[in-house]
């Protein structure tokens, strides 16, 4: 079997297994043991890819072709660039932080592990497809189980925010459908058999006038799980009603879905309309960059304030690919890499604080740092990484978003850039704020004073998530390089 093809069949596998334990000790191991193998199997393929680059120029890796409908020529066609490598790398990190912050789930864990997985499962297959038919199908496989995991084992008002995502989600597909069947009927212009494979439609030239309808419908399509303003409301209440390992895949992984399908779809496939409509969707994605800020300033609860960080910090993803240049396509790529594993770690941070203190509202919490130290002193890292402070990701993804987004000489694209630029201030504030209020000063609650320590499954939990922020901060230069190699032929494409 093909190395790809491993990390659809392992997760299915720990499924399998999955449904014969018995108990809470069972269930968790078994998936500890499947996101153990799938985190090896990531970082085996990074190696991989490395030696089999040094041999093969070809455009992607590990290529794999099997016919699945003939008579609409949808074939399970999969391969990996650096790009998808370095996500593959992040869902498997992410996944396996998810099962150590959940080890203490009590309700259905059998139930919710399954669940878990499947969405792995569907975001593993997203990103090795090259048949845009088939990419759609692990789509729809890694956001429909959201709508169980908030519904059935989330708080608040679950079942309306598990609906509301459902719906909004379920919307976009749609939209996103049209689009993709509008690529697939103009995929061969010369009378020749149509097809699904992405880089077989990059050889044919779509008619511009196709571009210009199918562009918009494909990039909303995908944006909408990017947090695209103003179609981005799903993902607060979702976020702040899902349990915390639903959280951390739901901000961590499965809304990388988005910019990853805006660039290897909309973009690389339809570049003239990428160029016409850019500037409207700058205007959107620049004003969700700075809503997304300002909103996180005005909430009190933990999970909302990461929420709106989340839909500012990805509205810079968007914002970097409509720029339709290497280094901001750089920057979009790592800023998507940064904010998987900074939003994951905030989750899981946010999760232990409300399970010993039983809530969120930063107003009721004070003097953190003095009874739960680890677990403050690591917030505090998060959210200097958040801000962007060099040492971290966020900085070195910020900053090559920006650099690559200044690059534009028209005044239109700058003083887009500047003003999106402006919200790194507001992060400070916003992220300043919390640690001020929720961390530092006199103990608020007297019951605190005897709040548990950290765990062991926690501290791995946390330590997973950790390493790669300061990691890609202090030594950025091999992840940029294989995500940079991997842009020369799509961005060639484009411009």
């Amino acid at each position: 079997m093909d190395i790809l093809s491993l990390f659809i069949v392992v997760p299915v596998l720990t499924m399998l297994g999955l449904v014969f334990t018995k108990g809470l000790q069972q269930a968790r191991l078994v998936s500890m043991l499947g996101s153990l193998v799938q985190l090896g199997m990531a970082i085996h393929l990074v190696f991989a890819y490395y030696r089999e680059r040094a041999l093969n120029e070809a455009v992607m890796l590990f290529t794999r072709d099997l016919v699945w409908f003939e008579q609409f020529n949808i074939h399970y066609a999969i391969g990996v660039d650096g790009i998808s490598i370095s996500l593959i790398l992040l869902t498997a990190i992410v996944v396996l932080a998810g099962v150590f912050i959940s080890w203490k789930i009590q309700d259905l864990p059998k139930e919710f592990f399954i669940a878990l997985l499947v969405l792995a499962t569907g975001v593993y297959g997203f990103f090795i497809s090259l048949d845009l038919f088939t990419m759609f199908v692990f789509y729809e496989i890694a956001v429909i189980p959201m709508y169980l995991l908030i519904g059935i084992w989330g708080s608040g008002p679950k079942e309306y925010a598990a609906m509301k995502l459902t719906l909004m989600l379920m919307g976009a597909s749609a939209v996103l459908l049209v689009g993709l069947l509008g690529i697939y009927f103009h995929s061969n212009t010369e009378g020749g058999p149509l097809t699904f494979h992405i880089l077989e439609i990059a050889q044919v030239q779509i008619p511009l006038e196709a571009q210009q309808l199918f562009f918009p419908l494909t990039f909303i399509g995908f944006a909408v799980l990017g947090a695209l303003f103003p179609f981005h409301t799903w993902s607060p209440d979702g976020h702040a009603s899902a349990p915390t390992a639903v959280s951390m895949l739901h901000a961590g992984v499965l809304m990388k879905l988005g910019g990853y399908g805006v660039f290897r779809v909309a973009m690389y496939l339809l570049p003239l309309g990428a160029i016409d409509w850019s500037a409207f969707f700058i205007v959107l994605s620049a004003t969700g960059v700075i809503y997304g800020a300002f909103g996180a300033i005005r909430q009190t609860d933990l999970k909302y304030i990461n929420a709106y960080s989340s839909v500012s910090h990805l509205g810079m993803v968007l914002f970097a690919l409509l720029m339709l240049n290497k280094t901001a396509w750089n920057g979009a790529i790592l800023q998507s890499l940064s904010h998987g594993f900074m939003t994951a770690l905030f989750f899981a941070l946010i999760g232990m604080i409300y399970g010993r203190t039983h809530t969120r509202d930063i107003t009721k919490l004070g003097g953190l740092l003095k009874v739960i130290p680890f677990i403050s002193a690591i917030y505090v890292i998060a959210g200097l990484a958040s801000l962007g402070l060099p040492g971290f990701s966020g900085f070195v993804a910020e900053m090559t978003l920006f650099v690559g987004a200044f690059q534009h000489e028209t005044v239109f694209y700058r003083v887009a850039t500047i003003l999106s630029v402006s919200a790194i201030v507001v992060t400070a504030v916003y992220i300043l704020r919390v640690v001020g209020i929720m961390l530092m000063g006199p103990v608020k609650n007297e019951a605190f004073l005897t709040l548990p320590g950290v765990t062991w499954y926690e501290k791995t939990g946390i330590l997973l998530l950790l390493i790669p922020i300061v990691g890609i901060g202090v030594a950025p230069l091999w992840l940029s390089e294989l995500i940079r190699e991997s842009l020369a032929p799509f961005i060639q494409g484009v411009v």
